[in-house]
């Protein structure tokens, strides 16, 4: 059976039982995964639920979240790569209704939500009007405006606000305007949007936990209440992850948390039985997680006092642990590993999981699991005492790969399709093509934790539509093998170099040992001096020493070789020399004297890290990839003796450059002068 659907220019067959263990798709109508019955193109992996094929969609709609334009239907993304939906945010690829005037698109799950104007809103919450949605179908992922947490349920939505977005649960939108608070009766409280503004060093609660919603407040008694606090505390409270209960003290005060160690000065809830005082929000801190900074389940203490251990160091910020107060640590004998409560719980470190009790811890060995193996041992030999595998079948090559210890390749140039770097000793290779995979890269696991991320990574050799990747942690391209995160709505990817790198570094930048930080806000690479993001990874100075380097400078090779030098060039961090001595010898440009560069003391040699290196260091020498702005596709490609003139800037394509060789074409043009280039 077959049908033609508007979205798709060829017929789409039947199919009664599609699996996403046998073939992953995902509907391009509501982008969720294809299973059971379906209509598809093989083809062109083209693949719609049988539900949303058979859905009338009209061509056009008048949508309340857009009043000023009509919407049209788009049977993809009117953009290269991925849109963003303007309700829910969720990045799309498919079905979307869009208004080209303004570039407003909503995908078709939320343009299908049944909404109506809410009356009678109060402006002093809000200035604009809001739509109530009975029902958003988990499309909403972002937190409640008035209560901060994460939307659910019925909602009430603004249309008006861009970011930041504006969303209410139905009960933080029906709050009474005033309330009288029990444990300050003098004055009513009045609702406000945000916090009252504080002096910028205020260390009260608000502004230590840094309160962004609404708030209850009493501008005479400075008392502010926020709403975690009016609507979801109790005088006691009983929690599973502890046996007692817990009291709320019915004054503010000054203390120190005994969960998490860090100061308070509200209504702290107390233990009677365990005589403990703690935060609010510590006290349903879980008993058990796991984090990918560390193998095993890590385990909630407040009573190491007690115990003896040897390093009292926190293994993710390195500062000292106080175990007078309460921290996660490792319940495995013999294992070390301890951690501040704040910083193992920290949203970019832990992914929220509260793992049972009783829990199997994960095997120490996981790499080795048969599961987490990506090849299949074909034949074996042995080597002394050792069985080593001599011929496999790789999940990512059609054929049979072969193990060889010495010798060169029929092409000395021929790179890793893993790593994409030059192939050395022992690697497999393909006899019926040109697939070569160094034996570390043949071996690498399918699933693996990584520091970088909060969830389990997955290996993966599949590219974007332009044939490259791009890895979020040292902004660089890359083709060949990665590991990226599937969860729902994340992103992250990284590249095999990478992936390599741990939680702390040894730099011989530096003096001391480097820390792996999250959140560097603020900061600056103190190698290529990059102006550091929030969501930016970047390595820090376990002593303090205002010293950070961003993961693409840190993931730089030591050495790097240049054709007219015999030896190595060592990558060099400062230059006392001349100023008239400070040039490339490749580019023969002036470098910048507190710029790291290559340099080989016996030749007196001197490059620019991207002239030793090359612009595409992780993009393999012949593979292709697209763009939107040129109809072929260009060959990554290495001049080292007859050096082309760059079609864009004239200057010659000396190293790394990308070529079109189709005879109308013909021309070379370096990767930065790519974006130049227009037809």
């Amino acid at each position: 059976m077959e049908i033609q659907h508007f979205g798709h220019h060829h017929p789409l067959v039947f199919i009664q039982a599609h699996s996403v263990a046998s073939k992953a798709a995902l509907c391009l109508v509501c982008e969720k995964p294809v299973e059971g019955w379906s209509y598809g193109c093989n083809q062109c992996e083209f693949y719609l639920h049988k539900g949303c094929a058979e859905l009338e969609l009209a061509p056009k709609i008048q949508h309340p979240f857009h009043p000023k334009h009509p919407l049209t239907l788009l049977p993809k993304s009117p953009y290269s790569g991925l849109g963003i939906c303007n309700f829910c945010r969720k990045k799309f690829g498919g079905f979307v209704y869009n208004c080209n005037d303004c570039s407003f698109d909503l995908h078709i799950n939320c343009a299908l939500l049944q909404s109506s104007i809410a009356a009678n809103f109060p402006n002093s919450l809000h200035p604009h009007p809001l739509f109530f949605i009975q029902n958003h179908n988990n499309e909403v992922k972002s937190h409640c405006s008035g209560c901060q947490k994460p939307i659910s349920g019925q909602i009430y939505h603004c249309s008006d606000c861009t970011y930041p977005y504006f969303n209410l649960h139905k009960e933080c939108a029906e709050l009474p305007l005033e309330i009288n608070y029990p444990y300050d009766r003098r004055h009513p409280l009045t609702l406000l949007p945000q916090p009252p503004t504080h002096p910028p060093k205020c260390s009260c609660y608000l502004c230590r936990i840094q309160w962004k919603g609404f708030v209850y407040s009493c501008s005479l008694c400075n008392f502010d209440l926020s709403l975690d606090d009016f609507l979801f505390s109790s005088p006691t409270i009983t929690v599973a992850s502890h046996e007692h209960p817990w009291m709320l003290v019915s004054r503010k005060m000054s203390f120190v948390c005994d969960f998490c160690g860090t100061d308070g000065d509200h209504t702290p809830y107390f233990s009677a039985i365990c005589h403990l005082l703690v935060h609010k929000n510590c006290i349903s801190l879980p008993r058990h997680i796991m984090i990918t900074r560390h193998r095993h389940t890590i385990s909630l203490s407040y009573s190491l006092r007690q115990n003896q251990v040897e390093d009292w160091m926190c293994k993710i910020c390195y500062e000292e642990v106080d175990i007078r107060y309460g921290n996660y640590r490792c319940p495995a004998s013999r294992c070390r590993y301890i951690a501040h409560v704040r910083c193992a719980t920290d949203k970019a470190i832990w992914d929220g999981t509260i793992m049972p009790e009783g829990y199997d811890e994960r095997s120490e060995e996981v790499v080795d699991e048969p599961w987490n193996l990506i090849t299949d041992v074909v034949e074996q030999i042995r080597i002394g005492e050792l069985m080593v595998a001599s011929e496999i079948k790789h999940s990512y090559h059609d054929h049979n790969l072969r193990l060889t210890f010495s010798g060169k390749t029929k092409d000395d140039d021929s790179h890793c399709d893993g790593c994409t770097r030059p192939i050395s000793t022992p690697f497999y290779s393909c006899e019926q093509c040109r697939f070569f995979l160094h034996k570390d890269c043949a071996e690498l696991p399918k699933e693996m934790p990584h520091p970088f991320h909060k969830h389990l990574l997955t290996l993966s050799n599949s590219h974007d539509e332009y044939g490259y990747s791009y890895c979020v942690a040292c902004r660089r391209r890359y083709q060949g093998f990665g590991y990226r995160c599937y969860k729902r709505d994340c992103r992250f990817g990284i590249d095999i170099q990478c992936m390599l790198l741990s939680d702390t570094l040894k730099h011989p930048s530096h003096e001391h040992s480097l820390v792996l930080v999250h959140n560097n806000e603020g900061t600056s690479c103190s190698a290529c001096f990059r102006y550091l993001l929030s969501m930016d990874v970047a390595y820090r100075c376990m002593k303090r020493c205002d010293f950070s380097l961003d993961v693409g400078c840190a993931s730089l090779p030591l050495t790097a070789w240049y054709k007219y030098d015999r030896h190595a060039l060592t990558l060099t961090f400062s230059d006392d020399s001349e100023p008239s001595q400070l040039y490339c010898d490749l580019c023969e440009k002036e470098r910048e004297p507190n710029r790291w560069f290559y340099y080989c003391a016996d030749c007196d040699n001197s490059l620019h890290l991207n002239c030793a290196i090359g612009d595409l260091p992780y993009m393999k020498l012949g593979n292709k990839f697209k763009t939107d702005w040129h109809k072929h596709p260009f060959t990554v490609v290495k001049n080292i003796w007859n050096c082309p003139p760059c079609k864009v800037c004239g200057e010659v394509c000396n190293g790394q450059a990308l070529e079109c060789k189709e005879s109308e074409c013909n021309f070379t043009v370096h990767w930065n002068c790519l974006w130049d280039l227009r037809e």
